[in-house]
């Protein structure tokens, strides 16, 4: 046959510059006895005809913790490895045309220099005094980082090759992977032209061609993989005097440009120019009335179109008139993957194990770096260092079908450089999966958000009230929506609400022994037959994997909810580490869950009839009949207030609903539970619950026991941590802010240095003040402690406060 080696520990099927840097990556973890799998030459995919833009910006902290790290990794690389690279630090002008842009530019800016990218807001007049050819004359402001840049994406690939040859590692070329087989052990057969390779590990970091490497892990628990394929275009200019000029003068090249609000870049290609415009007239390609995608698209490129991107074109030519004065060299239009969000897939494979994903990369030279860091992290340690979920391929469930994908991918790609407003939603691909009561909640006036695919409404509109998307276009609380919710935050606190809450992801354990089972893997306690409580869930270090509620039927019968969006990244971590003999099934979409809470909750309930006993306390659940109805009421409420959970089947759900409308509950949205879940302190997953962080420092004490017998995972971490002391705490602040609230990860100071993050925040409306909940210097969480939350450029007072509700501290009207 051939020297191809019947074993490896990971194989990854793929190589391109992700691919590359996952086997360099393993490498630098000592794991050097890996294969790379590449049916071509290497780069042979969207690397080799990519840009190689190298940014940091992001408003997404994981995403640009990966994109700086891999500026670093960058800037050594070629001496590490001893190969030469092209990479010029240039530094980038990123144009804002607009006050609401500014403020994005602020947010990022204080987000860098929490990381240590030293992020400038310049004005218009100091941009040009740096790129002298720049019209800046319609500019409100610009952002510079001078970290950004470009790289040579196949010297980069093959600088990453090399130092991973250099490991051990190996690199097969042209040899194609043609399937998988799983064994009985779990590890894996890799099927290749050339032989099979037994695998324990297997990673898909095939590009473009991700989607049919998915299809081969479907019989062992996958799923098709979320992600369609982009046409994209840019162009090269012919040599411009003055810019040859410049460079020889200043020894470097012009800092790279980037006109978001019209949506291109402008970069100094050797004596010209390369500009990469993402058009709103983009075309997704292999699509529709388009060729199947071959099964070998190496080094090719499509025809360009520069129809396409003519207005771009002629804004550009304004924007930098040397433009004008040259000639179009080539345009390069390949293609590029996206996802419906825009951001790659890092991570386990959904559903199967031993498998991962490093794959649909729309930035793949910006993150690749960081990516390779990632996966070998989530490989050899079972965790990342940052907290991934940004990429994680568990935040898509089972509505991620080609047309959506299609449709969200045209929508980012269109909207790459947009803002992403609190108060927006992006509008393509709605009602993926709708509630029984859908059509009642849209009638009632409900404006809709998405939630794991799942419509629930953020607000209830009335006639009259601006519904338009352009409305939600602002970083601001005021808007049509502030009214609204602070009516329906007054009805649950005065009366009574009613929420509709699709999408809860619960599942049903039993079997003998379950429930020894869950205590060795939670950090705390299980409630007694008939009650519920919460439960956590540790990794190794003890930091904070998920958070569920725990329903307890019978010794070792359980229902398990927790978020819509946790669905399949919580119950791949109950069946991961679930012994034989148990029964683990998931019951997501066959109920619906309503929210009634507020003072008259009781009151309501015996109006319209029940035969439950809704004297039970707090933390307690029944099988019990509403408005006729069978259901189950569970005495807890994420409001604070008097209430109950109403958990029925889809077929139940309409008549207790409307029975409840009719009795007089105000129907309230996501965006007034999120204000009355921040007065009481209560913590949101993936934000102020997050693996970024250990159950300590997150306030989580009371959830913990290390005294009991069983050793969870996390234990000796926490042990550990007790005994030393905590970095962090968790706090609550009041902050004076203006007429915005804290967004995740707003910086947080003292005597002018970062001490701290914000991990969510917003006004609440019971208590009628800005609330920021966030993690500070442990030293610093004392109540009384008067800190600044910087929000959007501007720094604000903020006085950490008891730890304690801010609103019903002992809980009695929760209890009544």
């Amino acid at each position: 046959m051939s020297d191809i080696p019947t074993k490896a520990r990971v194989v990854v099927i793929g190589g391109g510059v992700v691919g590359c840097s996952v086997l360099y990556h393993l490498g630098l973890k000592g794991w050097t006895d890996c294969v790379l799998l590449e049916k071509n030459e290497l780069t042979a995919g969207s690397t080799w005809h990519a840009a190689g833009n190298v940014p940091t910006f992001s408003t997404s902290w994981s995403i640009m913790n990966m994109q700086r790290y891999s500026t670093e990794l960058y800037a050594r690389l070629g001496a590490e490895v001893d190969y030469p690279m092209n990479y010029h630090q240039s530094g980038s002008i990123r144009l804002a045309h607009t006050k609401e842009r500014m403020q994005e530019f602020e947010r990022a800016a204080s987000m860098g220099r929490y990381q240590g990218i030293a992020m400038e807001i310049w004005t218009p007049e100091e941009a040009k005094e740096h790129y002298p050819f720049l019209e800046t004359h319609d500019l409100a402001g610009v952002l510079y980082d001078p970290t950004d840049g470009d790289i040579d994406p196949a010297q980069l690939t093959q600088a990453l090759a090399k130092g991973a040859r250099d490991m051990g590692q190996k690199i097969l070329r042209f040899c194609p992977a043609t399937g998988v087989t799983q064994q009985a052990d779990k590890s894996w057969i890799v099927h290749t032209e050339k032989g099979d390779i037994a695998a324990d590990y297997v990673v898909n970091a095939a590009g473009y061609y991700a989607q049919r490497v998915g299809e081969w892990f479907k019989p062992y628990g996958g799923r098709t993989v979320p992600m369609m394929v982009m046409e994209h275009q840019y162009l090269l200019t012919e040599q411009i005097p003055e810019v040859v000029a410049w460079s020889e003068e200043h020894g470097k090249k012009l800092p790279l440009i980037r006109d978001v609000d019209v949506s291109y870049y402008l970069r100094q290609e050797k004596g010209g120019y390369n500009l990469g415009p993402y058009e709103p007239n983009c075309k997704a390609h292999w699509e529709g009335g388009d060729a199947e995608m071959p099964d070998d698209f190496s080094f090719q490129l499509w025809q360009e179109d520069l129809d396409r991107i003519e207005d771009i074109v002629t804004d550009a030519m304004e924007r930098v008139p040397l433009m004008a004065t040259t000639g179009v060299s080539s345009v390069i239009n390949g293609p590029i993957p996206y996802a419906p969000d825009g951001l790659p897939l890092i991570g386990p494979m959904p559903g199967v194990d031993n498998a991962f994903e490093a794959c649909v990369f729309t930035f793949g030279i910006a993150q690749g770096g960081g990516a390779g860091k990632v996966m070998a992290e989530w490989i050899v340690d079972g965790a990342t260092e940052w907290d991934m979920w940004a990429v994680d391929p568990r935040r898509y469930t089972d509505y991620t079908d080609h047309d959506y994908c299609v449709a969200k991918g045209m929508e980012v790609y269109g909207n790459e450089y947009a803002m992403h407003f609190p108060w927006h939603r992006w509008p393509a691909a709605p009602d993926r999966k709708l509630s029984a009561v859908h059509a009642r909640v849209k009638a009632l006036g409900g404006q809709m958000g998405d939630y794991n695919g799942w419509e629930r409404a953020n607000w209830f509109a009335q006639d009259g009230d601006d519904t338009s998307e352009e409305a939600t276009h602002t970083w601001a609380r005021s808007g049509p929506w502030e009214q609204r919710i602070r009516e329906e935050c007054e009805a649950v606190r005065d009366h009574v609400g009613v929420l509709d809450l699709p999408g809860f992801s619960r599942f049903n354990l039993s079997g003998t022994g379950a429930a020894e089972f869950l205590r060795s893997q939670i950090t705390g306690a299980l409630p007694k037959i008939g009650r519920m409580n919460l439960m956590y869930f540790a990794d190794t270090r003890g930091r904070i994997l998920t958070e569920m509620s725990c329903v307890r039927h019978d010794e070792d019968s359980f229902t398990l909810i927790t978020a819509a969006t946790a669905q399949w990244h919580d119950f791949e971590l109950l069946r991961a580490r679930l012994p034989e003999g148990l029964s683990l099934t998931d019951h997501s979409t066959e109920f619906g869950t309503l929210i009634v809470t507020g003072p008259q909750s009781r009151a309501l309930f015996e109006d319209i009839g029940t035969e439950a006993d809704l004297s039970l306390p707090w933390l307690s659940h029944q099988s019990a009949t509403v408005a006729g109805q069978p259901c189950a009421l569970a005495r807890v409420s994420f409001a604070g207030e008097l209430g109950w959970e109403v958990h029925a089947t889809n077929a139940a759900l309409p008549a207790i609903y409307e029975a409840i409308i009719a009795a007089g509950a105000k129907p309230f949205g996501m965006w007034a539970l999120n204000s009355l879940r921040l007065e009481k302190g209560y913590r949101a997953w993936k934000g102020d619950l997050s693996t970024d962080y250990s159950l300590f420092e997150g306030g989580l004490e009371r959830f913990v026991k290390l005294d009991k017998p069983q050793d969870f995972p996390g234990k000796a971490a926490l042990l550990a941590e007790k005994q030393q002391g905590s970095k962090k705490r968790f706090v609550t602040l009041l902050v004076e802010a203006g007429d915005t609230d804290a967004p995740y990860m707003s910086c947080i100071y003292s005597g002018g240095a970062i001490v701290g993050e914000t991990t969510s925040g917003g006004w609440g409306y019971r208590i009628g003040k800005s609330i920021a909940l966030g993690m500070v210097r442990a030293d610093l969480a004392q109540a009384g402690t008067e800190l600044e939350v910087e929000i959007y450029g501007t720094r604000y007072k903020a006085v950490v406060q008891e730890d304690a509700p801010l609103w019903d501290a002992s809980n009695e009207r929760l209890r009544a």
